[in-house]
């Protein structure tokens, strides 16, 4: 069996795919020069909402100015509570934490990882039982399979509480037929290089139908700005997208439906090479998965990636610590009960390489190393 190193997300076969396409689009930049909010900017933001079926569309720098913008427009602040997933990135926390707000954690479930509904309720609850003000949620669709929406917009509609969506690792999935970037107020998105659709550097996008937040999304994105950079109405940031990313962008999206396709014929190839050796990931029904991560349950996580060490086949451990328990968070409330499934998790889970160029036969002998370790 071979041992040549494995990349556990291969850049470098898309670079390939792409070849002159991007060069063009990035000498393109150059050579007109407006590297800031270019014309490359505005057709993006286009292609975007026409790929996902939203109404307005607001490229950024990264996903979490993504996500922080959206607070900074509903003017979230101290005595806010906002619930997070306890399993997932710290940025959806940190956002809440810059705009003086609390966040508050809630449990995940174990078949798809995304926020437990039931543990928001009761969440919701004891947030205001404690003297705190409720108002929104930012639900994480994880590991690139939306949230479980139809269950959690109800919970927080009878609450009167807003939900945004953090779609950082799920951009171009689907729910019951209907788009990440079409749910809540507003969907945030991180254009990070190891996302599904990754830009050459930083980037992000919100996506929402709401004519009154995107104008002030607009604003808020360079500064605060009024009719121009120099009348500043309200306190902002410096949160632009420059042109280079947004032209690598327009290129990359134009192959992005069949790098999904490739990507979930890779998860499924893995399902069957796995499921009797160990929990595998599963798609609820009605959904589709982008599938950026292809994680594993296992109970001996420390041997399995070892033996991928040994083979040069490399793993990730998405995420080694429940954000309720990180050093810089841990002093912010969780819901009632604790998080015990996201502590579970992350003891148990291993995230072998996903991407949409990874051969059969390259993935045969990862499946056959897994087996083996198991």
């Amino acid at each position: 069996m071979s041992t040549a190193p494995i990349p556990f997300i291969d850049l470098k076969t898309q670079r390939a795919r792409l070849g002159a396409a991007v060069d063009e689009a990035i000498l393109k930049v150059v050579n007109h020069g407006a590297y800031i909010m270019g014309p490359e900017v505005a057709a993006l933001e286009q292609d975007l909402a026409d790929f996902c079926g939203a109404k307005h569309v607001l490229s950024c720098a990264n996903g979490t100015d993504a996500l922080g913008l959206v607070l900074m427009a509903k003017g979230v602040g101290p005595g806010d509570a906002v619930f997070v997933p306890a399993f997932t990135f710290v940025a959806t926390a940190e956002v809440v934490a810059w705009v003086g707000a609390t966040p508050v954690f809630v449990d995940v479930r174990e078949d798809d990882f995304n926020m437990d509904p039931a543990h928001l309720a009761a969440s919701i609850r004891w947030a205001r039982d404690n003297d705190l003000r409720p108002v929104g949620v930012i639900p994480v669709d994880l590991f690139g399979q939306p949230a479980d929406y139809p269950a959690i917009m109800p919970v927080a509609e009878a609450e009167g509480l807003w939900v945004m969506s953090d779609a950082a690792q799920s951009f171009g999935a689907k729910l019951n037929n209907r788009a990440v970037g079409t749910y809540g107020i507003a969907t945030s998105t991180s254009f990070f290089p190891a996302k599904p659709l990754g830009c050459y550097g930083d980037g992000g996008a919100v996506f929402t139908d709401d004519d009154d937040l995107i104008e002030v999304l607009r604003s808020l994105r360079v500064h605060g700005q009024g009719t121009d950079k120099y009348e500043n109405v309200r306190i902002g940031i410096n949160g632009r997208l420059d042109t280079i990313q947004a032209a690598v962008l327009i290129e990359k999206l134009k192959i992005f439906p069949d790098e999904i396709e490739a990507r979930d014929h890779v998860a499924q190839r893995y399902n069957a090479g796995l499921a009797d050796v160990a929990t595998v990931p599963r798609v609820r029904s009605g959904a589709t998965s982008v599938w950026a991560q292809y994680t594993l349950i296992l109970e001996n996580r420390e041997r399995v990636a070892a033996a991928c060490r040994a083979a040069n086949i490399p793993t990730a451990i998405y995420y080694p610590i429940p954000l309720s328990h990180q050093q810089g968070y841990k002093h912010f409330p969780t819901g009632p009960g604790g998080v015990p499934v996201s502590e579970r998790l992350s003891a148990g889970v291993l995230s072998l390489p996903m991407h949409p160029y990874l051969a059969p036969e390259v993935q045969d002998r990862i499946i056959e190393v897994v087996r083996a370790a198991v």
